[in-house]
C-alpha cells in the first residue's frame, strides 16, 4: 500500500522547498521517495521530478488558446488533468510503491472551493494511496493578528473542502527571529486556544490602519480607551467560528533542521498510518502506538527556545560542536556555520550527519536522533501495514 503527501498552501509558503527537503530526508532514512509536480506554473524545481504535469499541459498554450490569465490557466490545467487522469495513473504505476510527494499549485481557489484538485485526490485514494494533506503556511502570518486569523480561516476552509487527514504546518519558523516582539508565545498560535485574547490586538491593528488611511489621528491623544475597530463584531464572530469547529492546529518546521524534520515526519506517519508498519509497533494496538513516547511531537516551547529565545546562543554552541566533530573525524575542516544554514552540503552530509544541537547535552540529543533515524531505516524493511493485536 503506497503512501503519499499532498503538499498545498498559498504562494510563498515553501511548498517546493519542503518537497526538496523532505525528499532528501526520506532518502536519508531509507524510504524510496519520488516527487510528482502537479503545478503547471512551477518552471524551476530544486528536486528531481519523477512525474511532471507540464508534460501533459502547457500553461503558455492554455493562456494563448483560451485567452486566460495566469490564475485562470492554472484552474483550466487542473481541470484538464482531472479529465486525463489516466495519464497520471499510468505515470504513478511506473513509480511502484514509492513514497510520493505531490507538489500542488498555490492558487487558494484550488483547495478552498474549486472541485478539480479535490476530485484528483479522491481518485488517488481509489488507487490505494494513503494520503496526508500537508497545508503549509509561512510563519510570518503570526506576526500580525489579521494575517493569522486569515490563515486560520484558509486552513479551516481547506480542511472542510478536501476532507482528508490534514496537518497544518507553520514553515520558515527559523525566520521568526526577525520578529521577536510577538504578543504571545508560540504555543498560543500553534494550539489555537482561546482566540478571544487576540481580539483587542486585532481591533487596535484595524483601528490604527483605518486612522492611518484617513491621514488623520485627531482625537487620539488623551483617549483612555483603546481604539475600537468597526469590524469588532465580525472579528468576534470569526474567532468564535474557528474555535467552535476546533479543527485547526499547527505543527512547526525549519526545513534545514534535522530535529524539526524528524518531528514533523513522525506526526505525518501517525496521521497517515505509516507508523503502524514499523517494527516496534507491529504487535501493538492502535492506541498503544498512538501513546508511545516517540509519538509525541516537539513541544512548541522547545521550538520557541531554539528559534526565538536562545537562537544565537544555540547557534554558537552548534558551531563549537561542529568544530569538535571535525577534529574527531580526523582533521576535517569545519564550515563554522550552524546546521540550519548549511543548505549547500551534499545530500547525505546535510541530512544524515548534521552537528548536535547544543553543547555536551547536545551530543546525547544527536545520538538519540541518529537512533531514531536507524529505527526509521529498519522500519522500511517491512512492507505494508501490519497490525497484530496482542492476545
Amino acid at each position: 500500500m503506497p503512501f503519499a503527501q499532498l503538499v498545498i498552501g498559498p504562494p510563498g509558503s515553501g511548498k517546493s522547498t519542503y518537497c526538496d527537503g523532505m525528499h532528501q530526508f526520506l532518502t536519508a532514512v531509507g524510504r524510496k521517495c519520488s516527487v510528482v509536480n502537479l503545478d503547471p506554473a512551477n518552471d524551476h524545481t530544486s528536486y528531481p521530478v519523477a512525474l511532471d504535469v507540464r508534460d501533459l499541459v502547457s500553461l503558455d498554450s492554455i493562456m494563448e488558446d483560451e485567452q486566460l490569465g495566469p490564475n485562470g490557466s492554472v484552474l483550466f490545467a487542473l481541470e484538464d488533468l482531472e479529465l486525463n487522469f489516466d495519464w497520471l495513473e499510468e505515470g504513478l504505476k511506473t513509480l511502484g510503491d514509492d513514497y510520493i510527494l505531490f507538489d500542488c499549485p498555490g492558487q487558494v481557489e484550488l483547495f478552498t472551493h474549486h472541485a478539480s484538485l479535490r476530485n484528483i485526490f479522491y481518485r488517488l485514494q481509489k488507487l490505494g494511496y494513503r494520503l496526508v494533506l500537508m497545508n503549509l503556511t509561512d510563519s510570518y502570518v503570526i506576526t500580525q493578528p489579521s494575517t493569522y486569523i486569515s490563515a486560520l480561516l484558509l486552513a479551516l476552509r481547506s480542511m472542510l473542502q478536501i476532507e482528508l487527514p490534514t496537518l497544518n504546518v507553520l514553515t520558515k519558523i527559523d525566520n521568526l527571529i526577525n520578529h521577536p516582539n510577538l504578543p504571545f508565545n508560540l504555543d498560543f498560535y500553534t494550539e489555537v486556544h482561546d482566540l478571544s485574547h487576540l481580539l483587542p490586538i486585532l481591533d487596535a491593528e484595524q483601528a490604527s490602519r483605518s486612522s492611518s488611511d484617513q491621514g488623520s489621528k485627531e482625537g487620539a491623544e488623551g483617549e483612555e480607551d483603546p481604539p475600537q475597530s468597526k469590524f469588532a463584531a465580525l472579528n468576534k464572530a470569526v474567532v468564535e467560528l474557528v474555535e467552535e469547529y476546533g479543527l485547526v492546529g499547527f505543527e512547526t518546521l525549519a526545513v534545514e533542521d534535522k530535529t524539526s524534520m524528524m518531528t514533523l515526519l513522525k506526526a505525518i506517519d501517525r496521521t497517515g498510518g505509516y507508523a503502524f508498519g514499523s517494527e516496534e509497533g507491529a504487535n501493538d494496538t492502535v492506541w498503544q502506538v498512538a501513546m508511545r513516547s516517540d509519538a509525541v511531537t516537539m513541544d512548541a516551547r522547545d521550538v520557541q527556545e531554539r528559534w526565538l529565545d536562545r537562537r544565537e546562543e544555540l547557534d554558537e554552541e552548534e558551531r563549537k560542536a561542529w568544530a569538535e566533530e571535525g577534529k574527531e573525524a580526523g582533521g576535517r575542516e569545519p564550515t563554522g556555520e550552524p546546521a540550519e544554514t548549511q543548505v549547500s552540503k551534499p545530500r547525505e552530509t546535510q541530512v544524515a550527519n548534521p552537528p548536535p544541537r547544543n553543547g555536551g547535552a547536545a551530543a546525547n540529543s544527536d545520538d538519540e536522533d541518529m537512533e531514531d533515524i536507524e529505527q526509521m531505516r529498519a522500519a522500511v524493511e517491512k512492507s505494508g501495514i501490519k497490525i497484530v493485536k496482542k492476545g
